[in-house]
Parts: structure tokens; C-alpha cells; sequence
């Protein structure tokens, strides 16, 4: 979404809320160009959904005072993050839904306050209007929901062929307050692991919308926002030690993360893994392992033990803490290692993925 296809634009868009008529029902080159049909293109699906006193004026930068960003914290947050999911649409989310949740939980687990996004496009020739506007009414109802403000953007149209109907770029700005020092190195020997519920739910309902399977299951993605969860937390206990987010590479790849920069040993408890019956169908039928598997919305955190059940306490009187459970500790030794207790009462490695189990999973 070009925030400039002309400099003589004003905020006449937002004040008045009259909006171009738009009635394309695909995506032409002509939309990227540009002129008029690019800027009907932004005024009646962009401004429209994502309207906004900054956003409004088009400018090429979204401009905010130090106040309003200091009145958060002290320190400032930066992550950029880039969607390509196939397919764009799947059960619990789509690509849209995705790009805010993904860019918003990157800004939580470091301890920030997320307050503003950029959304930028790229979309393929051919791709239907009706699709878009869907997305584009997902990512609204997904920043609501975060309560962060897209304040900036851009569009670009390639030829048919050169990508795969739409690709997402969002970065975000949070704040993180004085009192909280998040990090993977800060892990120390005794502390407890937890997670907020099953793991694996989006490499599933993935793997299901893709119909490679003929599986009837009604697996949805966990595509969420956890920074209203985050936040609850860290009111519980400011000095938890880490958190991160489960995405690609699932809750293995984090913790061998966390026992590299700790140079500390994550003990996981297998029996304590929340994981639903369907995924882990799917994971034996294709030959999949669970733990790699991805999440969009699971967070690993790792929390002193005298502070463990209240934050497990906290997470589970959360919408999105509900299944929440103790999974494991931190033990001094063997350094830099993740190691899981099976149900059989063995231990094995889990070590880094060498490659990808799934491609295009977020």
C-alpha cells in the first residue's frame, strides 16, 4: 500500500471517510503502476479497513513524539517479519491474521509493549479482489484485537507467475519497559519450562489445508496474538528469565536456542507435552515429529521454580493460557543440550533441525 502515490495527497480520506468506488474483481499490473488505479486500490481496501489519523496522510513515514513512545518504557522494540503461507487461507487463520500475530508476538516476547505496524504487499497478477479484501478485514480484526496501529505500508503488483498470489511484509515498534530484562541467555540451573498449550496445532491444520491427506479433522491453526498473555505474565513475575515464541522449528528448535545461549541443559518431560490425539496422527502418518513441528501461537518461557505456579496459575486464567503446563527444567548439566524424558522412561537428544520439516509454513 504505497503511503505516497502522490505527494499533493492530503488527510482528506480520513476526515470525510468517502472512499473511491472500487469494483475490480482481479489484481492487474495497473494496480501496482502507481496512478488512479493504484490509488483506488489503496483508498477503498487499505484506508478503508485500516483507517487511521496517521496512516491518512500518506505520507512516506509514519512520524510519533518521544512522549508517546517513553510513556511505555525506555527502551525501544524493532522486528520485521515476511509471510509467504501456502495455502493463504486455513483452518483457524489466513496469511493476514498471520503477519500481524507473528509480528506482534516477535515484539511481546522480548518484553515490549507492541504499538505500531507497517503492512506492506505483494501481490500477484490475478489474484481476486475478494480474496484480498478478506485478508485485509482479517488484519484489521487481528490489530484490534493486539491493539496495535498500522500506520504505514506498501504495494507492489508482479506479473502472473512471479510469486503466489500474496506475499506479506509487516515490521512493528513496541516499547519495553525498564523493569524487564528478557533474553535466551538468562536461563539458570533449577529454573522450570513452561508452554501455553499444544503444541504443533498450525503445522497440522497446514499440512491438512494443503489436501495432501485425505483426513477429516478439524485441527485449526493457533494463529493468535499473545501480548494481552505476555503482559499478564510478566505482571505476575517482571524477572521471568526467557521468552520466545514456537514458530518454525517448533518447541525443539527454542529450546536448543535458549541451551545454547544459557549454555545450560533443558530437561523436557514428554509426558507433560500437551499435544492433541489429531496432530499426533498426523505426525505418525507422515512421518513427522511433533516437536519440530510449527506453532503460532505457543510461547516456551522459562521462569525461576519459586515463581512457576504462579505463572502457570496466570497463564491458565487466560483465554490463551488455558492448556498451559510445566514441561521441564534447567539443569547445569550436560551444558548446551536439550534432552527429553520419554513416556518410556528413556532419554534422547533433541537436537537442531538440519532442514525444514514443512516449507512455506508461516
Amino acid at each position: 500500500m504505497s503511503t505516497s502515490p502522490s505527494d499533493t495527497q492530503t488527510t482528506a480520506a480520513h476526515t470525510s471517510k468517502k472512499r473511491a468506488h472500487f469494483d475490480q474483481e482481479m489484481i492487474t499490473m495497473a494496480h501496482g503502476s502507481g496512478g488512479k488505479a493504484m490509488k483506488d486500490l489503496i483508498d477503498a481496501i487499505f484506508l478503508d479497513a485500516f483507517d487511521n489519523e496517521e496512516l491518512a496522510k500518506l505520507d512516506d513515514q509514519a512520524r510519533f513524539t518521544l512522549a508517546t513512545l517513553q510513556a511505555h518504557g525506555d527502551r525501544l522494540a524493532l522486528t520485521t517479519d515476511s509471510y509467504v503461507v501456502f495455502p493463504i487461507f486455513f483452518p483457524g487463520g489466513d496469511i493476514g491474521k498471520l503477519a500481524v500475530a507473528g509480528t506482534v508476538n516477535d515484539l511481546a516476547v522480548g518484553g515490549a509493549k507492541p504499538l505500531y505496524l507497517t503492512c506492506s504487499f505483494i501481490l500477484e497478477e490475478g489474484l481476486a479482489v475478494a480474496d484480498l479484501r478478506r485478508i485485509v478485514q482479517s488484519i484489521k480484526e487481528t490489530a484490534l484485537t493486539a491493539g496495535v496501529t498500522i500506520v504505514t505500508g506498501d504495494t507492489k503488483v508482479v506479473e502472473r507467475g512471479s510469486a503466489d498470489k500474496i506475499f506479506i511484509n509487516t515490521a512493528g515498534i513496541g516499547v519495553i519497559a525498564s523493569n524487564i530484562d528478557l533474553g535466551p541467555a538468562n536461563a539458570r540451573p533449577g529454573d522450570v519450562v513452561l508452554i501455553n498449550g499444544t503444541i504443533g496445532d498450525h503445522g497440522a491444520a497446514i499440512v491438512q489445508a494443503r489436501g495432501d491427506l485425505a483426513i477429516d479433522s478439524n485441527i485449526q491453526s493457533d494463529c493468535r496474538p499473545l501480548n494481552s498473555l505476555i503482559a499478564a505474565m510478566l505482571q505476575i513475575c517482571p524477572h521471568i528469565r526467557s521468552l520466545r515464541d514456537a514458530t518454525r522449528g517448533g518447541i525443539a528448535t527454542v529450546l536448543n536456542e535458549f541451551a545454547a545461549a544459557s549454555n545450560m541443559c533443558f530437561r523436557i518431560d514428554e509426558t507433560a507435552i500437551p499435544l492433541k490425539s489429531e496432530v499426533r496422527g498426523i505426525c505418525e502418518i507422515l512421518g513427522l515429529d511433533p516437536y519440530y513441528l510449527a506453532n503460532e501461537g505457543k510461547i516456551v518461557a522459562v521462569v525461576p521454580a519459586e515463581e512457576a505456579e504462579a505463572i502457570l496459575a496466570c497463564m491458565r486464567a487466560h483465554p490463551d493460557g488455558k492448556e498451559s503446563a510445566i514441561i521441564g527444567e534447567v539443569m547445569q548439566t550436560p551444558e548446551n543440550m536439550v534432552v527429553l524424558k520419554t513416556i518410556f522412561g528413556g532419554v534422547k537428544v533433541l537436537d537442531m533441525l538440519v532442514g525444514d520439516q514443512l516449507p512455506r509454513i508461516c
